[in-house]
């Protein structure tokens, strides 16, 4: 409870002590920080207020991040805290994972005294640590502002976590100056922010729900993308009901894979320039392509003019700008629909009682085809000796329960896991998708742990990633989390080194520990951290090393050796259409002369 002081007959709070009451009302539970000179009034607060904890991250992008995540995890508002400057600055890049993948977090940060800023005297800093942090936010949040008046906190406390949540979800930054933290304020008087009326749609969402029904009805070769839209607008069961109803095969984009477990027959992804094989084929030559909740990005369509090239298309999202961008890049559309992927997919259901499709046996059969030829793990794969990256991947989701929580860190350790993860009902599958930022994933991990009450957590990270927020080992053996971290070692930027191979005859400046890269023995490091290990050179080790690592109670730490030149197969080199995978990439044994163009098939 916020401390009161009382003066003439008033309760006078502490403003920092509203804020931590104010967090702790919305059900934050828990908020990430690293303390600092301009935040210790804030951080005060959050230690003295019940229902909230505040967590120690070694580093501020570790906090953001954890934050991040932890929105994710549970649906609900992250928050982080950090204090102005560096503290401030080390925070953005956390922010752009939020931003770029709509996530609703309320980042804070302290600032200097508002009589020591440097205001338009032309200098460039008064205070001690001042920066401008809320000019330098404004274009990877939704909402950044400095309170300046203590009064206006409600007001703009209740606005940012408002922006923050509704339409499409983003993050927000409020900046809190040092003498605004110890202001004292009068609850009761204090200015409450109201919601703007949302007006109605310019048109009836039913029209085009049922234009979008009548295009699928013609089609012979339906499909239906779903992405991170659909899970933002809470209607993961619904979609998937949606695409049961109908009979349709489904891709989803990589924050969407875990909507549907893996061996659900109507599954046909996932695609784009590190899909799969069979998705791609699968939306190169579908007729009719439904998008919902997803902005199509380039890595999803490897270049607008060759994608879904003879499909009609109808796409739907919340953001009007996603749907206008298709008209600058000339992708033409039949049907482009601003609505939120929930009330659409709603409205397709009370729409789509006789609507199912029972006449798609043979696309579904020829989806099917190229599913079983080109497998993403190889038979042969766990013929080698040493360490296959898909072998690995696979017996990990072979060996994980329904429920689990996975965080995947950049590079080919998403590539990988995308590929070749078996999914499973009710798993969760996490990456800072759009942002792609090394070291994410353990952070995340970090949050998503306190988010979910102590949950075992499953981390895959590879060894570039793992340098990056390496700190946090720290964070998670102070806590004795149950996090089992797997790093995928193959000393090296190896995904930077495929891109070497297509445009730099291979040569890898940069990318490797010949070529100026520096890395630590990793076990050794996890050991001096209190982290029992373990370690894996062989494929024929790993199932039983995987068990193990998720027998043993806390923290775990299991190093995997992977040869230096595995790389992700198939991946469209850039510039091409995603029909195609790089036969210069791809090693003879795996993919030998399979490489075959959809126009090539029976179905174009």
């Amino acid at each position: 409870m916020a401390r009161e002081r009382r003066r003439r007959g008033t309760v006078l709070v502490k403003l920092s002590d509203y804020v931590a009451s104010f967090l702790a009302e919305i059900k934050i539970r828990h908020v990430f920080v690293i303390s600092g000179g301009a935040s210790l009034h804030l951080l005060d607060s959050l230690a003295k207020t019940p229902g909230i904890q505040y967590i120690c991250a070694q580093h501020e992008q570790a906090g953001a991040m954890a934050a991040d995540a932890y929105s994710r995890a549970t649906g609900r508002l992250g928050a982080a805290l950090s204090t102005s400057g560096p503290g401030a600055t080390n925070m953005i890049t956390g922010i752009c994972c939020s931003y770029y993948d709509s996530v609703p977090v309320l980042y804070m940060t302290g600032q200097v005294p508002t009589f020591r800023f440097k205001g338009d005297t032309g200098v460039r800093q008064i205070g001690f640590q001042e920066t401008d942090i809320v000019d330098i936010c404004r274009p990877i949040t939704k909402y950044a502002v400095r309170v300046e008046n203590p009064k206006k906190i409600r007001y703009e406390l209740e606005k940012a976590c408002y922006i923050a949540t509704s339409g499409r979800p983003g993050p927000v930054l409020v900046d809190f100056p040092d003498d605004v933290q110890r202001a004292q304020i009068e609850p009761s008087d204090l200015e409450p922010f109201q919601p703007p009326v949302v007006s109605p749609p310019a048109r009836a969402l039913t029209e085009d729900a049922a234009a979008s029904l009548e295009l699928l009805r013609r089609a012979k070769r339906p499909v239906i993308i779903v992405g991170a839209g659909v899970r933002l607008a809470h209607a993961d069961q619904e979609a998937r009901q949606l695409v049961e109803r109908l009979n349709v095969p489904v891709l989803p984009t990589w924050a969407a894979l875990d909507m549907f477990p893996s061996d659900h027959p109507l599954l046909a992804g996932p695609f784009g320039t590190h899909g799969t094989r069979h998705g791609n084929y699968t939306v190169q030559n579908c007729d009719f392509l439904l998008s919902i909740g997803v902005r199509l990005d380039t890595r999803a369509t490897g270049g607008f003019s060759d994608f879904a090239r003879e499909a009609k298309r109808v796409v739907v999202d919340i953001d009007i700008c996603e749907l206008n961008k298709f008209r600058r890049f000339e992708f033409d559309c039949d049907l482009l629909i601003n609505a939120d992927a929930g009330a659409f997919i709603r409205t397709l259901l009370s729409l789509s009682d006789g609507a199912r499709r029972s006449d798609l046996d043979g696309w579904l059969a020829q989806i099917g085809s190229w599913r079983e030829r080109y497998p993403a793990c190889a038979p042969e794969f766990s013929l080698e000796e040493e360490v296959n990256p898909y072998v690995f991947v696979k017996l990990l989701s072979q060996q994980l329960d329904q429920n689990e929580a996975i965080f995947v860190d950049t590079g080919c350790a998403v590539g990988w896991m995308t590929q070749a993860f078996e999914f499973k009902e009710s798993q969760r599958f996490i990456h800072d998708f759009n942002n792609t930022a090394m070291g994410y994933a353990l952070p995340a991990s970090i949050g998503a742990c306190f988010a979910l009450d102590g949950k075992r957590i499953i981390c895959v990270t590879g060894d570039g990633s793992l340098q990056m927020n390496i700190q946090e080992l720290a964070t998670v053996r102070r806590h004795n989390l149950p996090i089992k971290l797997f790093l995928l070692n193959n000393h090296g930027y190896s995904m930077i080194q495929q891109t070497q191979d297509q445009w730099f005859n291979s040569a890898y400046e940069g990318a490797t520990v010949e070529r100026g890269l520096a890395f630590p023995d990793f076990v050794e490091v996890a050991k001096a951290y209190g982290y029992r290990t373990l370690n894996i050179t062989r494929n024929h080790q790993v199932a039983d090393s995987i068990r193990c690592a998720l027998d043993i109670p806390g923290p775990v730490f299991c190093n995997i050796e992977i040869r230096a030149d595995h790389r992700v197969l198939p991946q469209v080199r850039y510039g091409r259409p995603i029909e195609d995978g790089d036969p210069a990439l791809a090693r003879e044994e795996f993919l030998g002369n399979m490489i075959v163009k959809p126009a090539e098939s029976s179905m174009r």
